[in-house]
């Protein structure tokens, strides 16, 4: 089991996102997570993080070393107080963009994990949960 079970990071600034991506990477080593496997959790934390600082303001990252049977697990919360995504739906399509973004963020994290879950609406800000199985 990791040294730290579960914490929670601020996500303010562009360091913080750096910050989280490490910190991602450490928790999938410690979790003995395949290369493979820890890049995909690192990369749909670095798009998640940037979210989340970008279209929500800043945040949190909330995480959670997690076991079922034998299986071990990473689940990470993204947290933001920011103006919430209109149609959740229509943001977990590739190529829409709310921004000048590419597109990719929501959906293409929900493509690198095992669980996603995204709570959202106008005004009350976005929650989105990922979890990864070793």
């Amino acid at each position: 089991m990791p040294h730290e079970p579960g914490g929670t990071r601020p996500i303010r600034s562009e360091q913080d996102v750096v910050a989280c991506r490490q910190l991602v990477r450490t928790l999938t080593q410690e979790l003995k997570f395949s290369l493979v496997d820890q890049t995909k959790m690192v990369t749909a934390a670095s798009e998640l993080s940037r979210n989340t600082l970008v279209h929500g303001g800043g945040g949190q990252v909330r995480w959670e070393t997690i076991q079922q049977g034998p299986r071990m697990g990473l689940r990470l919360h993204f947290e933001d107080q920011g103006p919430g995504i209109a149609d959740v739906k229509q943001a977990l399509v590739d190529g829409w963009t709310s921004n000048k973004g590419m597109g990719l963020g929501l959906p293409g994290s929900k493509r690198l994990v095992h669980e996603f879950e995204i709570e959202s609406a106008p005004g009350a800000g976005t929650r989105v949960s990922v979890t990864r199985w070793k």
